[in-house]
């Protein structure tokens, strides 16, 4: 095979990407995949973020804060089952081993994203910065879905 036929190739599959893969951030080893929030009624003052992180660096890294222009602040909150009752309460900090993943979702860690300026709609894209202690800032877009969603569907 020529090298213009494989670099053709290249090309062609790097323009003809679906758009779905345009919802995934990258900086560094720090890989941010399918950001989502739900719809949130008129007068909602909290909504909650999930996506998930993959670090494919060698050392452990970790979210240290996060935050957004449609918000007052954004918290990290981890829920766990304490006699037979889902709790939630603020970390400082989730942890991000090397070449490992951490899921944010609905059952578990998440974004609590509190003092919301204006509901969030279906469709609508929410900016959010990640801060991560060794990988810096990365901007990524929360996709707003239905008020039920329990799982990305992009």
């Amino acid at each position: 095979m020529s090298k213009v036929f494989i670099a053709a190739c290249v090309a062609i599959v790097a323009f003809a990407s679906p758009p779905a893969a345009a919802h995934g951030y990258t900086k560094g080893f720090i890989q941010v995949r399918h950001p989502w929030t739900r719809a949130t009624p008129p007068g909602a003052e909290v909504a909650a973020g999930y996506l998930e992180i993959r670090n494919s660096g060698r050392e452990t890294d970790r979210v240290i804060g996060a935050s957004t222009p449609a918000a007052e602040r954004v918290e990290l909150h981890v829920a766990t089952r304490e006699g037979g009752v889902m709790k939630m309460r603020e970390v400082t900090s989730f942890e991000v081993p090397a070449r490992k993943r951490f899921v944010l979702s609905p059952s578990g860690a998440h974004l609590m994203i509190v003092g919301l300026r204006k509901p969030f709609v279906k469709g609508q894209r929410i900016l959010l910065m990640l801060r991560f202690e060794r990988g810096g800032v990365v901007p990524v877009e929360l996709e707003v879905q239905a008020g039920g969603s329990k799982k990305p569907h992009h």
